[in-house]
């Protein structure tokens, strides 16, 4: 059978072509319209998100404003809280003055006679202050000499300086020429000019200068020099003591302190019982030593004398000291005697004195 042919007819293709176009239409006019109302949300939503973003500000604000405002009222309900415990205290205190002004008047007192025994009770209190002035010594209170260190510094703090019969004991055997035993004997070979111009030994005389300017003037002192025998300083003056405010005799005490050339062994025991020579006892005392003693009134029977030995001899030279009198001791340790730093150390807080072991702080 044979296959038939359709008509072409222009209306087919035209009614396509126009159902074509209104399909595009509709799609274009779609997308139009979607585009434009994605654009007028997005702006209208950035819009809202900014007036939000105000509006949690301005509750921030708010917020920090109330809290500010919390704080301060506490604090002035506090000062109002003290304000009221003040004026209640003034009441009660002005309350009490009435009643006693009340008592005082009841009494027969006038304001008038207050006035007046006041006046008389301070003009009283003038007079015996001028009197108290008068007693005093014009330079009571300063030292007789001045002795300036290295920078003006102050040296070897610590120590009591107080008193009214003061006692120095200096060490003058030849252990004070050095701290190291080597050097000792060193210098004891050489020249006593050279021995008298040993560092230690310079630090020790100037110690005492440093003391003797610190004392109070008002006081009295005495320097007792110490090796296997010991004496004052000054020879005519044994058993005496002397005056602070003599600053001539200070002035020789020192000078005659550095005519001295260390030598010999050490006895603690004669230096202790050289203070018993003293009239009144003292009442605070300065040793200036470098260790134990090596004899005790006499010579020692062998050529050396051990630690055990040195601390037996320092023992009973303590028993001669006088008692509950301060102790101060100022130790330039020496090599060789360990146990004089442990040993002096008690001493010192037995007597209740003080302890000084000074190196580079040396006057």
């Amino acid at each position: 059978m044979a296959r038939q042919k359709r008509q072409f007819s222009t209306f087919n293709l035209s009614f396509l072509d126009i159902m074509s176009c209104g399909f595009g239409a509709v799609v274009l006019v779609f997308l139009i319209i979607d585009h434009s109302m994605d654009v007028e949300s997005k702006e209208l939503n950035r819009d809202l998100l900014s007036e939000v973003n105000f509006l949690e500000e301005e509750i921030l604000d708010g917020k920090e404003g109330l809290v500010r405002l919390r704080n301060t009222l506490s604090d002035i309900d506090l000062e109002m809280v003290q304000a009221q415990g003040r004026a209640t205290r003034i009441t009660e205190e002005i309350s009490e003055y009435e009643a006693l002004i009340e008592s005082l008047r009841a009494d027969g007192y006038t304001e008038e006679a207050d006035i007046e025994q006041l006046k008389a009770e301070i003009r009283s209190l003038e007079q015996e202050v001028k009197k108290l002035r008068e007693a005093a010594p014009e330079d009571g209170g300063r030292s007789a000499r001045s002795f300036i260190g290295e920078g003006n510094r102050q040296y070897l703090t610590g120590l009591n300086l107080g008193g009214r019969n003061i006692a120095i004991l200096l060490d003058i055997s030849s252990s004070m020429l050095a701290d190291r035993l080597v050097n000792i004997i060193r210098l004891r070979n050489m020249d006593g000019a050279v021995q008298r111009k040993a560092d230690k030994w310079s630090r020790a005389l100037n110690t005492v200068d440093w003391l003797t300017a610190q004392l109070p003037v008002n006081s009295e002192y005495q320097v007792i020099t110490f090796n296997t025998s010991a004496g004052s300083v000054l020879p005519d003056t044994a058993g005496k003591w002397l005056e602070v405010a003599n600053q001539a005799q200070l002035e020789q005490v020192s000078s005659e302190l550095r005519k001295i050339t260390p030598s010999g062994g050490t006895s603690l025991e004669n230096a202790f019982l050289a203070l018993q020579q003293l009239s009144p006892s003292p009442d605070n005392i300065f040793l200036i030593t470098d260790g134990l003693p090596t004899q005790g009134t006499a010579a020692p029977r062998g050529t050396k004398v051990d630690g055990r030995q040195r601390q037996k001899l320092y023992r009973q030279a303590v028993k001669q000291l006088p008692g509950g009198v301060p102790v101060n001791i100022i130790l330039a340790p020496m090599e060789g005697d360990p146990m004089a730093a442990s040993e002096f150390w008690q001493l010192a807080q037995v007597s209740k004195g003080s302890f000084l072991s000074p190196s580079k702080d040396w006057p």
